[in-house]
C-alpha cells in the first residue's frame, strides 16, 4: 500500500529538511521531530536517528521519539495552558514537549529531564528560551500526575481528524481516540508452506518469546456453478507477541519462515485467494471454458506483505490451494505458466523493497521457477491510475485480462496511527478529498481490466468512511457490472458496513484499522 505524504501547512517551520545527527540524545530527537514537522515521514528519519546513537541510547531515543509523537497534540494543548504568552517558535515548542514527555510518560528523574532539556535548547541555538523551558518543566514536575491526567483526558489528534472520527464513529469515538495514542502489538504471519502457526509458536517458546495465536474467521457468499449464492468460510491464524521483539531474535526469520504483518492485514490474501478459487470452481461445469491460464494483479503492492502472503497461498502444496484447484479444472502442460502474477507500484525504491521482501521469503521469480515453473511473477513500476496490462504502451488495451485483483489502495493511513504516529502531524483535512479522488481514479482504471466473473478486493488501512464505504457506494452507483459480495455473520472481525467491513484498532484482535470490500464483475 502506498501512503500519501504531505507536509503540514506551517509557515513557521524552517524550509530546510536536512537532518543533522549530532549532539545529545535529546537534541537528536528534537531535530528528528522538526524534520517530521517539515514533512519527512517517521520511516525515513527513524533509522538515521537510531544508527547515529550508541546501542545503550537507542532504546531511550526510540521511546522518547515515539511517545512524543503519540502524545503530540495533547502535549501541544497542555503547553498552551502552561505558557503565559503564546509560544510561536516551533523549535522551542518541540523542545518543551520533549521535556514534558520525559516527566509525564517516561518517568525520567525530574532533575535529569529538566537539566538535559534545558541544555538541549542551548545546543539547538535557542539559549534565549532556557528560562521559559526551565520554568514550565519545573511547574509540571511539582505535580506530574495532575498534568498527566489533563493530557490524557481528551484525544491526541488534530481537531479536524477528531471531528471526522466523531462523525464516522460516534459510538466508538472515545475508545477509538484513546486507542490511537497507544502502541500497537507486534504480529507475525507464519509461512504456511513451510510450517504451521502452532509449530512456530512452539519455536518462539524455545526462544523465550511469548505469543498468542489469533484466529480470524471470514465468511462471504459467492456465486456457485449453479449461479446461486453459496457461503464459504475460511480461517486466518497469526501470532500476537506479548512484547515487540527485534526480528533478528525470531527463529529462522532470515529464512523466510515468518513475516511481521498486522493481524487485520493478514485477511487480504486469504479472502481474494478464496474468492478466486470459488470462481475456478464455478467454471468447472462450463465446458466452453478452455482457458488454462490464471492472471492475477496486486495493485499498489509495496512493500509486498500481502503479495508475499498470496504467493505463499498459491505455491502451497495443500490440495485446496489455488494451484491444485486449477489443475483439477484443466489438464495443462507442466511447462506452462498456469498462474501469472503481476504486481505494480509507482515508486522504484518501493519496487526494490518488494523484491527484497520476496527474496527473504524465497518467493522471487527465480525461487518460484525453481520450485514450480507454473507460476510466473512480474513486478512493474507503474502508476495505477494509468497503467494498463500489456508489454508496452502500444500493446496496452485496457481489455479484461485479470481473474482477480487485490487493490491495496492509497489512503490517509489513519488506521495505522498507532504504528506511524507521524501521520497525525503530516495529514491535513484536504488530504482526504485528494486521496478519495486518487482512489476513484485507480478503481476506474483497473476495473475494465477485470474479467467478467472476476473479483476485486478493495482494501485500505484507513478508518475514514469517505475513503472506504462511501468510496464503494459511489463506485457501485457508477458501475452497473459491479456486484457486492456480502460478508456473512461468520466473520468475527470488523464492523458490518453498507458495503464491506471495517476493522478498528480497538477490535478484540488488537489489529490496525482496515477496511475490506469484495466486488465481483457480472457476467454479461
Amino acid at each position: 500500500m502506498r501512503q500519501t505524504s504531505t507536509a503540514p501547512r506551517n509557515n513557521k517551520l524552517k524550509p530546510s529538511s536536512n537532518l543533522i545527527m549530532n549532539g545529545s540524545v535529546r537534541v537528536r530527537v528534537i531535530r528528528t521531530l522538526l524534520a517530521i514537522q517539515n514533512g519527512q515521514s517517521l520511516s525515513s528519519v527513524l533509522d538515521p536517528l537510531l544508527n547515529s546513537l550508541h546501542d545503550g541510547d537507542k532504546g531511550f531515543a526510540h521511546a522518547l521519539l515515539l511517545t512524543t509523537l503519540r502524545q503530540w497534540h495533547a502535549l501541544a494543548r497542555l503547553l498552551d495552558t502552561l505558557a503565559d504568552n503564546p509560544i510561536d517558535e516551533v523549535e522551542v515548542r518541540t523542545t518543551i514537549q520533549v521535556g514534558l514527555v520525559q516527566l509525564l510518560y517516561l518517568e525520567v528523574a525530574d532533575h535529569a529531564a529538566i537539566h538535559e532539556t534545558v541544555e538541549a535548547a542551548k545546543e539547538i541555538e535557542f539559549a534565549h528560551s532556557t528560562g521559559l523551558v526551565n520554568a514550565i518543566l519545573r511547574k509540571v514536575a511539582k505535580n506530574p500526575s495532575k498534568f498527566r491526567k489533563k493530557c490524557d483526558k481528551k484525544h491526541s489528534l488534530p481537531n479536524w481528524l477528531a471531528y471526522q472520527l466523531k462523525q464516522d464513529w460516534s459510538e466508538q469515538y472515545d475508545e477509538l481516540t484513546q486507542g490511537l495514542r497507544q502502541p500497537a502489538p507486534m504480529f507475525l504471519r507464519v509461512n504456511s508452506a513451510v510450517t504451521s502457526v502452532e509449530d512456530y509458536q512452539h519455536a518462539l517458546d524455545g526462544a523465550e518469546i511469548d505469543a498468542d495465536i489469533v484466529e480470524l474467521t471470514t465468511g462471504f457468499k459467492v456465486a456457485s456453478s449453479s449461479e446461486s449464492a453459496a457461503a464459504t468460510t475460511l480461517s486466518t491464524k497469526g501470532l500476537r507477541l506479548h512484547q515487540s521483539t527485534a526480528v533478528n531474535a525470531l527463529p529462522e526469520f532470515a529464512l523466510g519462515v515468518a513475516s511481521v504483518q498486522d493481524m487485520h492485514a493478514q485477511l487480504a490474501a486469504p479472502i481474494i485467494n478464496q474468492a478466486l478459487m470459488a470462481k475456478l470452481s464455478a467454471e468447472k461445469s462450463n465446458t466452453e471454458n478452455t482457458n488454462n491460464e490464471i492472471h492475477i494483479l496486486d495493485a499498489c503492492a509495496a512493500p509486498g506483505g500481502k503479495l508475499a502472503h498470496w504467493l505463499e497461498l498459491i505455491s502451497s502444496k495443500n490440495e485446496s490451494s489455488l494451484f491444485h484447484v486449477k489443475r483439477d479444472n484443466a489438464e495443462t502442460s507442466s511447462a506452462t505458466a498456469d498462474i501469472k502474477v503481476t504486481a505494480i507500484d509507482n515508486e522504484a525504491p518501493r519496487i526494490e523493497r518488494i523484491r527484497e521482501n520476496l527474496q527473504r521469503l524465497n518467493l522471487s521469480q527465480h525461487d518460484l521457477q525453481q520450485a514450480d515453473n507454473s507460476i510466473a511473477l512480474n513486478i512493474v513500476c507503474a502508476d495505477a491510475t494509468r497503467w494498463q496490462h500489456g508489454k508496452n504502451k502500444k500493446a496496452a488495451t485496457n481489455e479484461p485480462v485479470f481473474d482477480a485483483i487485490l487493490l491495496d489502495s492509497p489512503c490517509t493511513a489513519t488506521g495505522v496511527i498507532r504504528r506511524h504516529p507521524d501521520i497525525s502531524i503530516l495529514r491535513t483535512e484536504e488530504d482526504i478529498e485528494q486521496t478519495a479522488l486518487l482512489q476513484a481514479d485507480i478503481l476506474h482504471n483497473l476495473w475494465p481490466q477485470l474479467k467478467a466473473g472476476g473479483y476485486l478486493l478493495y482494501v485500505t488501512c484507513s478508518i475514514l468512511k469517505q475513503e472506504n464505504v462511501e468510496q464503494m457506494q459511489d463506485f457501485i452507483t457508477h458501475h452497473n457490472d459491479a456486484v457486492v459480495i456480502e460478508f456473512t455473520e461468520d466473520c468475527n472481525w470488523g464492523i458490518e458496513q453498507a458495503i464491506g467491513r471495517q476493522c478498528l484498532p480497538i477490535d478484540s484482535a488488537s489489529g490496525d484499522g482496515f477496511y475490506y470490500a469484495l466486488l465481483q464483475k457480472t457476467i454479461s
